[in-house]
């Protein structure tokens, strides 16, 4: 699913917690998400300033092997597509976000026969666009990405949690990935070495 390649962008661990163990929890920040995503799916397809929109559409690719769907899809004059994803959060980079868009250009290339060269990131907090140029850097990068998504989840491994503490801030699984007992490795020797042993007088 395109989704889990998002995940997996953000966080390895993330991605097998929810892809492999089928372990997901809301927080704030995914509610808001959701109700935001809601709003688009609600919305009917049609044309709009003579432009038409199609929302929720259906991706595919057999090359990645990658399926989900789009929140929103302009169609340019020549029949080129427009990507357009919607975020709940304030107009900033976020390397995630474009992964996710580069995924969705992907199916829609190989569905449509066309060349995109951009699409856009629309962020409901600030509701303006952000535009995602499609260079060969992200493509590439995005590639990659699917790749070692569809291995590890092949693999059936957990990865260990990510180095960055400040993804698992906003994260709505911390509590199921525990990240700071996992990465404590002394700790975690410790308990194994002394759990089980039996202490004081039988």
């Amino acid at each position: 699913m395109l989704s889990a390649l998002q995940h997996y962008s953000y966080c390895p661990r993330q991605c097998a917690l929810i892809h492999q163990e089928q372990t997901f929890t809301d927080n704030v920040f995914t509610v808001k998400g959701n109700l935001a995503h809601k709003r688009v799916d609600n919305a009917a397809s049609g044309f709009e300033n003579g432009v038409r929109v199609e929302r929720s559409l259906p991706l595919y690719s057999k090359t990645y092997q990658l399926t989900g769907k789009a929140d929103v899809v302009e169609f340019l004059e020549d029949g080129t597509p427009y990507p357009v994803e919607y975020k709940q959060g304030s107009r900033q980079k976020k390397m995630h976000d474009d992964v996710q868009l580069m995924a969705q250009t992907l199916c829609l290339e190989e569905m449509t026969g066309k060349t995109i060269t951009e699409g856009a990131i629309y962020h409901h907090k600030s509701h303006r666009r952000r535009v995602v140029h499609i260079t060969n850097k992200l493509r590439q990068h995005t590639i990659q990405l699917i790749q070692n998504t569809h291995k590890l989840i092949a693999s059936g491994k957990m990865p260990v949690p990510t180095e960055d503490r400040t993804l698992c801030r906003g994260c709505s699984l911390r509590q199921n990935c525990q990240p700071d007992m996992i990465a404590n490795t002394d700790r975690i020797q410790q308990l194994h070495q002394h759990l089980f042993k039996p202490t004081g007088d039988e």
